[in-house]
């Protein structure tokens, strides 16, 4: 029996390692060099990147801003309905959160209207792509930031206070400190989910080259002229997410 299971055991892996790795080896294997340098040049590669560059570091900026300060007030005071709210973006598709976002923030929308009459126009811009990588990528942050701070050691937190620290002086200088491991991979895995948002942007934010035209946008609408540059913008990104993988097994190790 505990052969058979043994057997079950590895069976099932190689399935599901072939499986997985099977994409990620068809783009890095069916693309020569010729083709890859082809693809590296195809004009939508410089615009989209740096675009994708600019709006994954503003919304990780505002998702770790805001996103700290929520996960620690949910860690020290629990509330199932924040943590379940904060992670609906996870579970909702992609095009239903473009959907919200701009019956939200929309010309017409419920703020979007008054921003509207203030000669603010969010939707189908680069804000708007900002706000679509927050929306979907924010869970993926301050899931790993509750858990963080609800591994740091209530005693030293009393410590720190009996010693004459203010609540914010605690958290800046204990708290903190000792969450760096888990915030730093919260935010490593909420920035490569926002470099791979695709539904919302498109939706929210349309696909505009150089002004909303993300790398995942970019392969979209290469797909449909030229498939090395298609292929070599989803390199790319495989590479990016690894990257950000590596990193964070690092931090996790230390």
């Amino acid at each position: 029996m505990s052969r058979a299971w043994n057997a079950a055991q590895a069976a099932a892996t190689a399935l599901l390692a072939a499986f997985l790795a099977l994409p990620i080896v068809a783009l890095a294997t069916t693309l020569g060099w010729s083709g890859l340098g082809a693809g590296f040049r195809n004009p939508l590669l410089a615009p989209a990147l740096r675009l994708s560059a600019l709006t994954t570091s503003c919304s990780l900026t505002l998702v770790v801003t805001l996103g700290t300060l929520f996960a620690w007030r949910v860690a020290r005071r629990p509330s199932p309905f924040l943590e379940s709210l904060a992670q609906l973006p996870a579970v909702i598709p992609p095009a239903v959160a473009g959907v919200g976002l701009l019956l939200a923030f929309g010309r017409r929308g419920l703020f979007g209207a008054f921003l509207e009459r203030h000669g603010i126009a969010l939707a189908f811009s680069t804000p708007a792509v900002v706000l679509a990588e927050a929306f979907v990528s924010a869970p993926f942050f301050i899931q790993a930031a509750i858990a963080a701070f609800r591994r740091v050691d209530e005693n030293a937190l009393v410590v720190a206070r009996t010693l004459g620290a203010t609540p914010f002086g605690a958290f800046r200088r204990v708290a903190l400190p000792l969450a760096a491991p888990g915030l730093a991979a919260g935010a490593a895995m909420s920035w490569a989910r926002s470099l791979g948002e695709f539904g919302a942007t498109l939706l929210f934010a349309g696909n505009l080259t150089g002004r909303t035209q993300t790398l995942p946008l970019a392969v979209y609408t290469a797909m449909e002229s030229d498939l090395r540059g298609a292929q070599a913008l989803s390199l790319v990104m495989v590479a990016l997410a690894l990257l950000v993988l590596l990193v964070v097994r690092r931090v996790q190790r230390a």
